[in-house]
């Protein structure tokens, strides 16, 4: 399997990148990486792990990509002005079945547009939905839309259900997933225009919908799937991440503040270590954009190498299940 990997997408890209790619190729000798960007640059970036690995032995291409699209530029104009930029280039290796899948941690927008452009979208989707994992007490849930769909028409909803529920079953191994509706309440008559007739078409899907779900039940792992548009999504994801953080610095706090609880440190570091396992975005490495004709995994800005690696195997993940031609059938069933 062939993954090609935005190389200068991201904050810290592309030392991050190199590193998730050569994470990547030492865990797994099946599937190559192709690191998509300035080949001089990207080559430099490589040598600094001759000296701890045979890079010969690893599974790894260069692929030249002169221009690079940056997190502040649009994504359309940005993609159609660079065709020749490593984002562009990853989309067209895919497009042209040069590779199985692409992976970027830059411009989340372009990387939309990169993927409307060239692969385009699922004939009967109407939009696109980047769905992704999200911790719960129980495990985990998947949400959709976090960020791809601002502004959301209610069969734009139904659909991201579809799609976010057959990447639940096929990707993340839940038998017949929940699905819940984020709204302001959990009766039927609470939500804006939008969220009361999405209401309504979701008890008609084929789907297994178990009615609004409101903030709070999300960290309680109440439905396996939730369902928003992209402006609420991507606030309740920024928002999780935030709160996150601010609690595990509060324990760190609490525990200096008590010299007996500081003192038992070592005792609950294996608990605090997997706490943090547990919350931590890069253990998902990415999310995948459900609706567009091939995969495309979008990960997050501030990803360190072992996100990126873990967002390349996002992608063998995807491929290796087939979530494009499972999208393909839901989404022709539901046209019907």
């Amino acid at each position: 399997m062939i993954i090609a990997l935005d190389a200068m997408g991201g904050d810290f890209a592309p030392v991050s990148t190199v590193e998730g790619a050569v994470l990547a190729a030492r865990e797994s000798s099946e599937h190559k990486v192709v690191l998509v960007g300035p080949e001089k640059l990207i080559a430099k970036e490589l040598l600094r792990y001759s000296k701890r690995y045979n890079l010969t032995s690893l599974n790894i291409e260069i692929v030249d990509a002169p221009e690079i699209i940056s997190m502040n530029e649009h994504p359309v104009k940005a993609v159609r002005q660079k065709k020749k930029s490593s984002l562009c280039v990853c989309a067209q290796l895919v497009a042209n079945r040069d590779a199985d899948a692409f992976v970027s941690l830059g411009n989340s927008g372009a990387a939309m547009a990169a993927a409307l452009f060239y692969l385009k979208r699922i004939e009967g989707v109407l939009r696109p939905a980047i769905s992704t994992i999200f911790p719960t007490i129980n495990g985990f849930c998947v949400i959709a839309d976090v960020g791809a769909n601002v502004d959301c028409m209610p069969e734009y909803l139904l659909q991201f259900g579809i799609m976010s529920s057959l990447f639940c079953e096929k990707i993340a191994g839940v038998d017949e997933p929940k699905v819940g509706l984020i709204s302001i309440g959990e009766e039927p008559i609470k939500g804006n225009k939008i969220a009361l007739a999405a209401f309504e078409l979701f008890k008609k899907a084929d789907i297994n919908f178990v009615g609004n779900i409101e903030g709070r039940d999300i960290p309680r792992g109440k439905a396996d799937v939730i369902i928003c548009d992209g402006f609420v999504g991507n606030i309740i994801l920024k928002f999780g991440e935030g709160l996150t953080e601010m609690m595990l610095e509060l324990v760190k706090k609490g525990l200096r503040q008590h010299p007996v609880a500081w003192a038992s440190l070592p005792f609950l570091w294996f608990a605090i270590k997997d706490l943090r396992k547990r919350v931590d975005y890069s253990e998902f490495g990415g999310a995948p954009l459900l609706g567009v004709d091939g995969i495309c995994i979008i990960g997050h800005g501030s990803s360190n190498g072992k996100a990126v690696k873990n967002a390349i195997f996002a992608g063998v993940k995807a491929v290796e299940h087939d979530l494009a031609t499972g999208i393909k059938e839901a989404i022709a069933v539901y046209g019907r």
